[in-house]
């Protein structure tokens, strides 16, 4: 169902594909917005038990495209680096396909948040606090992850 990276040499490992979700802090998320037109946007996240968490408002555009098509793609990269004396850059992507949807699950909901907090806004009592004032607000969404490519590229 999912295509084979075409340049194979360059694909990263599974593991290196966690690393990099693991240790990076925005991604773009794309969906299927009104009029089957895509919508990309930026997000932070959290990649937690083999799936990525994202933080919401409870209403807008991103709410009505994954209630309107649940198939979703999110790309994560590391901004680059260069090789001492050299002009181009390495860089390393990581594209994820899945579904998308609300973690109805309250407890679920509450360890994603926490888990998103601690990444962006420690400390935890911070993370708790905010978590309590906040919770009737958020909406937790999760990309239930089907398919995962890693490339390294050096750009000339």
């Amino acid at each position: 169902m999912f295509r084979k990276m075409r340049r194979f040499a360059q694909q990263l490992s599974s593991s290196e594909c966690k690393e990099i979700l693991d240790l990076e802090g925005r991604g773009v998320l794309a969906l299927l917005g009104d009029d089957s037109y895509p919508y990309a946007l930026p997000l932070n996240y959290v990649h937690a038990n083999g799936a990525i968490y994202f933080h919401s408002a409870v209403e807008g555009h991103k709410i009505d495209a994954i209630a309107n098509h649940e198939k979703a793609s999110f790309c994560v990269y590391r901004q680059g680096e260069q090789e001492e004396g050299d002009w181009w850059y390495h860089v390393y992507s990581v594209i994820t396909f899945g579904r998308m949807h609300h973690v109805e699950d309250e407890d679920e909901a509450l360890e994603a948040l926490h888990l998103l907090g601690q990444k962006y806004f420690p400390p935890t009592e911070d993370v708790d606090a905010d978590i309590a004032r906040n919770r009737a607000r958020v909406a937790v969404l999760k990309l239930e992850i089907e398919h995962m490519s890693g490339k390294h590229v050096r750009e000339q």
